[in-house]
C-alpha cells in the first residue's frame, strides 16, 4: 500500500493534529463537551451542515452534492475510558484516570477527514451523513441517537462502521456478511445467607463459600452445556461480600460479563446459569438472585452492504479480507446495524509496539499511520455508492 496516493494523504498531518489533540483530551460517556463542540466546529468549517445534541451529546454531519436521492451514512464513536494511561507519549492524556486506550480518537480523525475530503474535493450525488456518536462503550449511545429520531430525521440506504484492529497490519481490512461481532450480558447474583461468627461456621450458611461453588460452576457452562462449533464466552469478573476478619459473610455479589454470536447462545447461557444458581442454593439452603441483562446485541453485517464495504477498501488497499472470523468484544454499532442494513469494518492498527496493544489497555495507542487508509476508505465508500447517474438512450440510469 501506497499511503501517499491514496486521495486523503494531503490530510494526514491535519489529521493527526486532529487525532492527538482528541486524545490528550478525553472524556467519557455522554459527557462530551469539549470533543463534541469541536468535532462540530471542525465540520462546520469544512462546510458542512451541522447537528448538535443529536441522542444527548451527539453530533451529525450533513453533506449534500447535486439531487441525488441515495444517502449513506458513516459512523465514529467519541468517548473514552477510565483508565490511567501509561504510554509515556508526548500527546498522553492530560486527565488523570482518562484515556482514549480504543482509538476513537483515531475514528473521529478518520471520519473528519473523509468529510474534510469529500467536502472539498468529492464527486458524488447524494447524501453523506457523517455520524459522531456519544457513549459507546456503555452501550448507549447508539439507542440514544436511534431514539432521537436519527434514522427519520437523517434518513439512510445503509450505514458503516469501523474500528482500529491490533495485531492487523496498517492498511489491513477486515470484515465479513453475517455475524461480526458478539453480544454482551452482563449478569449480578446476590447471594443472601446467614453470617456469624468464623470460630463457629456450622451455626450459619455463609455466603461466601456457596458464591464460590457457583463461581466454580459456572465455568461448566461454556465447557459442557454449549456446543463447542457455538462460540461463547461467560467471564466472572467480581465477587463482593459482607465479611470481615473474623465475620463470615451473609451476602455475596458475583458480576460478570458473558458473550455470544447468536441469540439462541446467549439465551443458553443465561438459562444454564439460573439452572446452576438455583440448584446450589437450594442444595446450602440459602436466597440467591440472578439479573442477566443483554447490552449489546450481536453486530450482523447485512451481506450486500459487506460487499460494498469490501469493494471500497479494495480501491484504497490490497490487503482485503472478506471472511475475517467473528470476534468476541462487542460494538454498539450492532443498534445501528439492527436499525438500516449496514457494515461493519476492522482497519489495522499494526503488529509492533503500543499500535499492538490490546484495546482497553493503559499503553495501547492509536496508529497515526492508519488514518490515511481509514479517510480513504471512508471517502471511496461515499463516492462509490452515491456515484453520479447518467440518464441512458432508454430512459434507464447507470
Amino acid at each position: 500500500m501506497d499511503a501517499s496516493a491514496l486521495p486523503t494523504a494531503g490530510l494526514w498531518a491535519e489529521m493527526q493534529a486532529w487525532r492527538r489533540d482528541f486524545h490528550r483530551h478525553p472524556e467519557l460517556g455522554f459527557d462530551l463537551p469539549r470533543t463534541a463542540r469541536r468535532v462540530a466546529e471542525l465540520l462546520e468549517g469544512f462546510g458542512l451542515e451541522v447537528h448538535q445534541g443529536v441522542g444527548g451529546s451527539g453530533v451529525v454531519g450533513v453533506l449534500q452534492r447535486g439531487n441525488g436521492p441515495r444517502a449513506i451514512g458513516l459512523r465514529a464513536d467519541m468517548d473514552a475510558l477510565p483508565i490511567e494511561e501509561a504510554t509515556g507519549l508526548a500527546h498522553a492524556s492530560k486527565t488523570p484516570g482518562r484515556m482514549h486506550a480504543c482509538g476513537h480518537d483515531g475514528h473521529m480523525a478518520m471520519l473528519l477527514g473523509a468529510a474534510k475530503h469529500l467536502a472539498d474535493e468529492g464527486r458524488f450525488d447524494g447524501r453523506a451523513v457523517f455520524i459522531f456518536q456519544p457513549n459507546e462503550e456503555h452501550g448507549e449511545g447508539a439507542a440514544a441517537m436511534l431514539a432521537d429520531g436519527l434514522f427519520a430525521r437523517f434518513p439512510v440506504d445503509a450505514i458503516y462502521g469501523a474500528h482500529n484492529m491490533p495485531g492487523l497490519p496498517v492498511g489491513a481490512f477486515q470484515t465479513r456478511p453475517g455475524v461480526m461481532t458478539a453480544s454482551e450480558a452482563l449478569f449480578e447474583i446476590a447471594i443472601t445467607g446467614q453470617g456469624g461468627h468464623a470460630a463457629l461456621p456450622h451455626m450459619g450458611v455463609d455466603a461466601l463459600t456457596v458464591g464460590a461453588e457457583i463461581a466454580l460452576a459456572l465455568q461448566t457452562i461454556v465447557a459442557r452445556k454449549i456446543d463447542p462449533a457455538r462460540h461463547a464466552v461467560v467471564s466472572l469478573t467480581t465477587f463482593e461480600t459482607d465479611g470481615r476478619r473474623n465475620v463470615l459473610p451473609g451476602r455475596a455479589v458475583l458480576r460478570g460479563d458473558c458473550r455470544a454470536l447468536d441469540p439462541e447462545t446467549n439465551a443458553s447461557i443465561e438459562a444454564a446459569m439460573r439452572r446452576i444458581v438455583d440448584g446450589v442454593a437450594a442444595a446450602h439452603g440459602v436466597r440467591a438472585e440472578v439479573s442477566y441483562e443483554t447490552i449489546f446485541p450481536a453486530t450482523m453485517n447485512d451481506a450486500e452492504s459487506a460487499a460494498r464495504a469490501v469493494r471500497a477498501a479494495a480501491r484504497v488497499s490490497g490487503d482485503v479480507d472478506d471472511a475475517g472470523p467473528p470476534k468476541l468484544f462487542s460494538e454498539d454499532f450492532a443498534h445501528f446495524a439492527h436499525a438500516a442494513p449496514g457494515c461493519f469494518m476492522l482497519i489495522g492498527n499494526g503488529a509492533e509496539g503500543a499500535h499492538a496493544r490490546p484495546l482497553h489497555s493503559p499503553d495501547y495507542d492509536f496508529n497515526d499511520a492508519a488514518l490515511t487508509p481509514g479517510s480513504a476508505w471512508w471517502a471511496a465508500l461515499v463516492e462509490q455508492e452515491l456515484a453520479p447517474r447518467t440518464a441512458e438512450r432508454n430512459g434507464h440510469v447507470s
